[in-house]
């Protein structure tokens, strides 16, 4: 199976066993990638090959519109002997982060991944601990991180563990904690409610063709999303992600199962780490093997990293502009990459292509680059304009995802469990509180009665020895003590006067 999509001094033909060595499409601004990429997948399509491409301004949505035949087409196609030329639409499937131009497109926070994330958060190498930690603590206890609330109240309960988790994983600050939760906050405003939650988005759900045996051609509207290139290219890695770990290997395939176009490519490795890097690399270098092919398409070849870029056997490069020293010095890189023959002198001729005209090199039969050839890109069979809101709205309609995708799922997550665990502890911590008050009170009340007691305790006994010092007298008792009584009396009145007769003589 091979596709022709222009013509020069031969037929610029793309072989479709080779294609799953990858491609990039690069040019300035204005030199013609968008069609070039359009019709590269109109010729996949008709082979059954479904596509998915990202749409950053907007208009390769008019892959559903039947093109017409313009004076500008008409010269094209007579210029290029095009006999067979024919217009026609191709089905469309409209996807969209946000919900509105396209069935909506969710991914739960566990399967973004925390290295995703993290280069997502522009988080740096203890923020990013931190976060592993969470995702780490939630498989352990079986917390179900779902949407963007989930990871927040995750990360609350490692915060509030911390002095517990420092044992086990090591440091973990407020601080760092609260800078997550930060850049958790700037990405909830940028629409990452919309993306993190359920029902998860389905790789399978791509590979579809439409009843005339067409490939469906998968268009993600990007002009929202790409005002936020972080997470345009948190996406668009975690579907790269997404595609090798789900695809069974398949070997080396006459004809790739899916064809992915990632436009403005080099977002995906400005600021990017390391790690991020060489897990890219792994899967543009493995993924082949998925049945999977997949095109950069980029302004600047040189934005793609050189341990990527020698993995891209098709090539495909429009004009160039070369205004500064350093862009001339981009030029000069660019035509090396390319077989050429001593005649020509690609350098000159990179900076002088026509809109609509490319410099291509596709793999042969035997895997070997093909001598570089400048050509005329094809015209496109599809309309030129995009559909407006009201089409749009109608392809979204009659989908077969719209039922399965449009109404978001809430159920029961990490937000929700820790709710109850906190709800549970909560009441545990006021039932132990009223215990302990009860506690007290018991005890004050017996220390009370304790001194009850004891005041009746010391009463009794000094009414005991009251009672003992002060018998009953009985009549013999009371006789006895007066007749003592008058006896003591009398004495003593015998001995006072004995006593004062003695100084005051006898009376």
């Amino acid at each position: 199976m091979e596709f022709v999509i222009g013509k020069g001094d031969n037929l610029a033909t793309l072989k479709a066993s080779k294609m799953n060595r990858h491609g990039i499409i690069a040019g300035a601004t204005g030199t013609g990638k968008t069609v070039t990429l359009k019709v590269i997948a109109e010729q996949l399509s008709k082979s059954g090959i479904p596509v998915f491409l990202s749409d950053i301004k907007g208009d390769l949505s008019s892959a559903a519109k039947k093109g017409e035949v313009n004076e500008k087409i008409a010269q094209r196609v007579n210029a290029l002997g095009l006999e067979d030329y024919e217009t026609r639409a191709f089905p469309i499937a409209l996807w969209d982060v946000y919900g509105t131009d396209g069935i909506p497109v969710r991914i739960t926070v566990s399967e973004m991944g925390p290295i995703i994330l993290s280069q997502l958060l522009g988080l740096n190498e203890t923020q990013e601990g931190i976060l592993n930690i969470a995702f780490k603590l939630a498989d352990d206890e079986q917390l179900l991180l779902i949407d963007l609330k989930d990871l927040r109240a995750m990360l609350n309960y490692v915060a509030a563990r911390a002095d517990e988790l420092r044992e086990l994983y090591g440091n973990i600050t407020v601080q760092s904690v609260g800078a997550i939760l930060r850049s958790l906050l700037v990405l909830e405003q940028q629409g990452g409610n919309q993306f993190f939650g359920e029902p998860s988005f389905e790789i399978d759900d791509l590979f579809k063709q439409d009843a005339n045996g067409y490939g469906v051609i998968n268009v993600l509207a990007s002009e929202k999303l790409f005002l936020n290139p972080k997470l345009y290219a948190a996406f668009l890695l975690w579907f790269l992600s997404e595609l090798y770990e789900k695809m069974p290997e398949v070997g080396d395939l006459p004809a790739p199962k899916m064809v992915f176009f990632f436009d403005e490519a080099h977002v995906l490795f400005n600021h990017t780490s390391s790690e991020v890097l060489e897990k890219i690399e792994l899967i543009i270098r493995l993924i082949r093997s998925k049945g999977i092919s997949i095109f950069f398409v980029t302004q600047n070849p040189t934005d793609i990293p050189d341990k990527i870029g020698s993995q891209l056997g098709n090539r495909i490069q429009h004009g160039l502009r070369a205004f500064t020293p350093k862009e001339q010095k981009t030029v000069n890189a660019v035509a090396e990459t390319f077989r050429q023959t001593p005649e020509q002198n690609l350098t000159q001729r990179l900076t002088q292509l026509e809109v609509g005209e490319a410099i291509v090199s596709f793999l042969d039969d035997s895997g070997t680059p093909t001598v570089a050839d400048v050509v005329k890109i094809y015209p496109p069979e599809s309309s030129f304009s995009p559909l407006d809101a009201l089409e749009k709205q109608q392809i979204i309609n009659q989908s077969e995802f719209y039922d399965k995708y449009a109404d978001a799922i809430d159920r029961e997550s990490a937000h929700e469990q820790l709710n109850a665990l906190n709800a549970q502890m909560e009441a545990q911590r006021e039932q132990e509180e009223r215990a302990l008050q009860e506690q007290k009170e018991f005890e004050k009340q017996q220390k009370e009665l304790e001194k009850q007691q004891a005041q009746a305790q010391k009463q009794a006994e000094r009414e005991v020895r009251q009672a003992a010092t002060r018998r009953t007298e009985t009549p013999v008792d009371k006789l006895t003590k007066n007749i003592m009584g008058s006896v003591g009396r009398e004495v003593g009145r015998v001995i006072t006067r004995g006593i004062l007769g003695m100084f005051s003589g006898k009376k």
